[in-house]
């Protein structure tokens, strides 16, 4: 977890502004319907109004910053180019856009602009309600994971007159988090067609953040028909010199679960989409709590206290309470968690060890009175998940299982088998298998179209490491784990000696080519991992 104390200002009021030729290129879209109102929900220092005065937006200008010193430099900004017609308010954009839905009369014909990229535990409290009070206003289920951006795009939209346009510059996640599938929901039920312009590389330089241009257009009328999601991939600046109405009338838009779930199934070929539905449809695909089932590590409350190296345990004689763990990558460079795997953890000075204290009896020995004496002194039993329990140094739910899966994986998830009984924390997943054997989940878990739609279930950061939650595991799919023969120990070779791309490849082959798949069916799904992989890395895949 990130914490607020260690996070730049900018970070913290999400200023990160917009380069000056995408600002112009929404503008030049806005600008096709001739708005005569048009609403910039969190102006910064002004640089759209001058994206507005070189695309020739007419009409008034209604702005709203909340540091005052920045709203200054937008009404300077706008009187210097001109602009005669800038309302700036030096107010929070959500108090007042909660009042303004009551009143018909604050409508737009246009929103523009950059929303602030906050988490929600960095917004003081009040602007957390206003946040959450968002989503309650228009029946949207609201998650405290929830950033400040999705609030202030559901707004805008809302404020929409029936027709008007929004075009803003929003993260990349907006295809792939859960805190913003309300919204994803909303807009596919309310926007007659809506683009999303994908580009390959970062717009923002100092950050690891992708960003997206997100061009929507209101229905006219409830009933009209919605068109749905599309997606125009770019690489480079050169679609900017394009006609704005072009890009946004030229992906072929999808609806139904597309929109209804996660847009990353828009970033597909139809094709591989269609072999999606015929895999699922005649049960050849099937989700992962059908076949498994799936919960969360141990949660410790303070990890470097709880697993610690061979070296800690000797020095404190915790001998008696300590028992074999593993829940990084560098723990498991195959498929097997073994005795010998784990003894070249420890050999190496990994932290292999989960301290268990399941009662008082390690304050009665000396060394290991000194060992929670150093965690009271650390203040580790002030912690929320430890100062909740007694004492603070008990670990509850301490149970291992047959299989684990790391939460975090860099090319595509794997499931591990643990064959030692090893305890995993919430680094990492515990597993059941319900139908077929470990052994044969472990082996069938990695091919082509689980790898594909953990891309398209999973989400990812700044960085490009793909991340799974537990209700994202269990909609995974994956062929039948008992019509499947495992070849564990070759396997687990492969993943230790070769590329992922590779072992993905043979993988496929022997384990979907087992339950009937053609070679052409297999290259699709491959192909379709292969290019959400690649830009999650952000990759060319062209170069692979």
């Amino acid at each position: 977890m990130n914490f607020k104390k260690f996070e730049s200002a900018e970070k913290l009021r999400g200023g990160y502004y917009t380069p000056a030729d995408l600002a112009t290129f929404l503008a030049r879209w806005v600008s096709k319907i001739s708005p005569n109102r048009t609403l910039e929900p969190s102006c910064g220092d002004g640089i759209f109004f001058e994206a507005i005065n070189n695309s020739k937006l007419s009409g008034e200008i209604v702005g709203f910053e909340l540091d005052e010193a920045e709203a200054q430099k937008s009404q300077e900004r706008a009187q210097t180019l001109g602009l005669s017609r800038v309302n700036i308010r030096a107010s929070d954009f959500l108090g007042w856009a909660l009042e303004a839905m009551d009143d018909k009369t604050e409508r737009f014909d246009a929103v523009i602009g950059n929303p602030p990229f906050i988490r929600y535990q960095y917004l003081p409290a009040l602007f957390q309600d206003r946040a959450q009070a968002i989503f309650d206003r228009l029946g949207c289920k609201f998650t405290k994971h929830t950033n400040a951006w999705v609030s202030f795009v559901l707004a805008s939209f809302e404020l929409l007159r029936p027709g008007g346009r929004l075009a803003m510059v929003v993260p990349s996640e907006i295809i792939h988090v859960m805190h913003a599938q309300s919204l994803r929901s909303y807009l596919g039920a309310n926007a007659r067609r809506l683009i999303v312009v994908d580009p390959e590389e970062l717009w923002f330089d100092g950050t690891l953040q992708g960003a997206v241009l997100l061009l929507v257009e209101k229905k006219k009328k409830a009933t009209d028909y919605a068109e749905g999601l599309g997606i125009y991939p770019v690489r480079g600046r050169d679609f900017l010199q394009f006609d704005p109405e072009d890009v946004f009338n030229t992906p072929q838009s999808i609806n139904g679960k597309t929109v209804e779930g996660k847009w990353t199934r828009a970033l597909l070929a139809p094709a591989t989409r269609e072999l999606l539905d015929e895999l699922i449809a005649t049960n050849l695909a099937r989700r992962f709590d059908e076949v498994a089932d799936v919960d969360v590590g141990i949660v410790t409350g303070a990890n470097k206290f709880f697993l610690v190296e061979d070296e800690t345990v000797q020095r404190f004689g915790l001998q008696k309470w300590a028992y074999p763990m593993f829940g990084r990558s560098e723990h498991c460079p195959g498929i097997i968690y073994d005795d010998e795997q784990h003894q070249a953890n420890a050999s190496s000075g990994k932290p292999t060890n989960f301290i268990w204290f399941k009662d008082t009896s390690v304050e009665r020995t000396k060394l290991g009175k000194q060992y929670i004496e150093q965690g009271l002194k650390e203040s580790l039993h002030t912690r929320y998940k430890c100062r909740i329990r007694s004492p603070w140094y008990a670990v509850p739910s301490v149970y291992s299982t047959e299989i684990g899966m790391l939460k975090r994986s860099h090319d595509t998830p794997r499931l591990i088998l643990n064959k030692v009984g090893a305890y995993t924390t919430d680094t990492a997943y515990r597993i059941r298998a319900k139908e077929g054997t470990a052994e044969q989940l472990v082996y069938s878990f990695l091919n082509g179209l689980t790898a594909l739609s953990a891309e398209l279930e999973g989400r990812h950061y700044g960085g490009g490491v793909l991340e799974l939650v537990p209700s994202e595991i269990e909609k995974l799919l994956l062929p039948p784990p008992s019509k499947i023969t495992p070849e564990i120990d070759e396997l687990d070779k492969a993943v230790r000696t070769m590329s992922m791309d590779d072992v993905l490849a043979l993988q496929t082959k022997r384990v979907l080519g087992e339950v009937g798949l053609s070679i052409a069916q297999q290259d699709e799904l491959l192909s379709g991992w292969q290019r959400l992989r690649n830009r999650r890395h952000r990759v060319s895949s062209e170069a692979t």
